[in-house]
């Protein structure tokens, strides 16, 4: 009952269409930190592989 008071605004407190979103946005958040991690590493293999291709 403690819930439905806070999303009527009757108490304070994180309503549930808050908690969805926060939920959300971790996932969203990481996701993006695996994608940037990827992108990290294929950043450093071309670049190691592009020094070595010169050196030769």
């Amino acid at each position: 009952m403690s819930q439905a008071e806070i999303d009527e605004g009757h108490r304070p407190g994180v309503t549930t269409a808050e908690t969805q979103r926060i939920a959300e946005l971790e996932r969203e958040n990481k996701e993006l930190r695996r994608a940037n991690e990827i992108l990290r590493t294929a950043s450093a293999f071309f670049a190691a592989a592009e020094l070595d291709r010169k050196l030769k």
